[in-house]
């Protein structure tokens, strides 16, 4: 049925007023985008907006028959308007099932989050009036849904609504009770980004669809109550994990409760033209769906939206949707994974953890602490052997996830230990006498020599010369004096930081190469007044002899 369809007609043969509204999109890069003018068509008209408001939503794995569920729903509160005693509301036997779009098959059909476009009022059991709308969610695991969109989307609808029913099939399972936790936690984070006190939700409740063991529990509310008391309870002889699991959902809602119905029929499930109509539902379905609705809808059991303790009106609700979508829009929430992708994640970094470890603990034995000075050559050496005996551990370590997956942990291990042996490097540097008086040892060089050439200059009788080398002379002392001074207080680091810069510079481009060669010779001189060979590179023709 197409959503645009207008000219609906309930069961009682009454006009079905409204149709349902696409308030949350679902975008192809994966995200979901508020249509602020829909809701805004809902929450702000003027018989509404100042009205309290109750949000009954139906949430869960797709294909499961949530839109086929909240079209009873819808039924039971058209019908209510115009019933005037215990009548029976399911209506006539041969109407088609009509309201939010359904069908059978195993595709899915709803995405995003729609609500019914037109309200319906109420008087609670507290002579409140109150509005009630109803709220179909996207599915969650199905083919084209990342673990982020079913989290976001359910996080995202029990937030809202002040009834979330659960969806499922055949039974409370555990890995059900994880997803719940993982998407549950997913919207506390957004409570807590938003400033909310108020961090648990309201009502959750439980559906079991086609539950086949009524002779363990029976179907309805009694039999749903047996079964969540054994899926919840907590014992001494449970695992940890399995403890925290059912302390954070039971610290999650308000209200906990569940509910067995049975299968709806062959027909139902089978017959590819079925469109809802009684006949061909199972009578045992439809009992225990008369006696589902009003537990959720009827006047003494609807649930009034709060937040942090306060009724919520529809023009306030209308502000809360836009709070929560600006925090799953943003960047301020972690990514939700899957269990096999957050283990795989966590195992990897465990191993690279390791593998740092092994290789710090080799690099501080070698120049760490008080160690003495290691030649840069050396270092580097014994840092590519490390290295290359730390990825080989790394490899050589079982992960999670495959080859493919560890490739980006690999490279940030590669990273790391980069990053570490600068480190180590500079450590090591420190410890080089040389090294840490370069700066001064090359200013009172350059001093010493520029005082000897200008003496010489001035015995040349070169007056002009000798004057500017003076300057040069007067320059570096100068330089010299700050620099201590700099370092002495350390006050103005960016004029040493510069000076450093300076002699740097200096040595690396004329006082080492001059070192160089002053010790060549002196090297050369010590050898020949010995009698021993030069130790200086033969010549051609010297070579052509050899």
């Amino acid at each position: 049925m197409s959503v645009s369809d207008k000219n609906m007609v309930s069961a009682k043969g009454l006009p079905l007023k409204g149709e349902p509204v696409q308030i949350v999109i679902a975008t192809e890069n994966h995200t979901f985008d508020l249509d602020e003018p829909a809701l805004e068509k809902i929450l702000l008209r003027k018989d509404v907006q100042d009205k309290m408001v109750a949000i009954v939503s139906v949430a869960g794995a797709f294909r499961k028959g949530k839109s086929f569920l909240l079209d009873f729903f819808l039924r039971y509160l058209s019908a209510g308007q115009h019933m005037t005693g215990e009548e029976d509301w399911l209506g006539d036997d041969n109407a088609p099932l009509e309201g939010f779009s359904w069908r059978g098959g195993s595709d899915r059909d709803t995405t995003g989050i729609l609500m019914w476009s037109e309200p319906f009022f109420m008087t609670n059991k507290n002579g409140e009036e109150v509005v009630i709308l109803l709220m179909d969610t996207q599915g969650a695991f199905d083919s084209e849904s990342t673990v982020k969109d079913c989290a976001t989307i359910f996080a995202l609808s029990t937030m809202i609504s002040s009834v979330q029913v659960f969806n499922l099939t055949q039974n409370i399972q555990e890995d059900d009770l994880q997803h719940l936790q993982l998407f549950t936690e997913y919207g506390r984070l957004a409570l807590e980004a938003n400033d909310n006190v108020s961090k648990p939700f309201q009502t959750l409740q439980f559906l079991v669809r086609d539950w086949s063991f009524p002779y363990e529990a029976p179907y309805g509310a009694a039999g749903g109550r047996q079964i969540l008391e054994k899926r919840l309870k907590i014992s001494d002889k449970q695992h940890p994990e399995l403890q925290q699991i059912r302390k954070h959902i039971s610290s999650c809602f308000d209200k906990i409760s569940c509910f067995l119905l049975p299968h709806p029929g062959l027909k139902v499930a089978t017959n590819p033209y079925f469109d809802g109509r009684l006949k061909e539902i199972e009578p045992e379905f439809l009992g225990q769906l008369q006696i589902l609705t009003p537990l959720l809808l009827a006047k003494e059991n609807i649930v009034v939206k709060e937040i942090n303790g306060q009724k919520v009106r529809c023009k306030e609700m209308l502000e809360y949707f836009k709070a929560y979508m600006k925090i799953y829009q943003g960047e301020e929430l972690p990514e939700p994974k899957s269990m096999l992708q957050a283990t795989a994640e966590a195992n990897n970094l465990a191993a690279v953890a390791n593998v740092k470890s092994f290789y710090m603990k080799q690099m501080e034995d070698l120049c760490g602490g008080d160690k003495p000075y290691l030649s840069p050559e050396a270092l580097r050496t014994q840092h590519n052997r490390l290295a290359e005996q730390s990825i080989d551990m790394f490899h050589a370590t079982r992960k999670m996830g495959g080859p493919e997956f560890s490739l980006a942990y690999e490279e940030k291990l590669k990273e790391d230990l980069t990053e570490a042996f600068e480190n180590f490097s500079r450590h090591n540097d420190s410890k080089n006498f040389f090294s840490a008086t370069r700066t001064p040892s090359v200013l009172f060089t350059v001093i010493v020599v520029t005082y000897i050439l200008s003496g010489f200059m001035g015995m040349c009788g070169l007056e002009m010369l000798a004057n500017l080398i003076n300057l040069v002379m007067i320059i570096f002392l100068v330089l010299l004096v700050a620099w201590l001074y700099t370092r002495y207080s350390g006050e103005h680091r960016s004029l040493s930081i510069a000076i450093d810069q300076l002699a740097d510079l200096l040595w690396e481009n004329i006082l080492s190469q001059a070192y160089t060669k002053v010790t060549e010779r002196g090297i050369q001189e010590v050898l020949r007044q010995q009698g021993l060979p030069s130790t200086k590179p033969a010549s051609g023709k010297d070579k052509k002899r050899v």
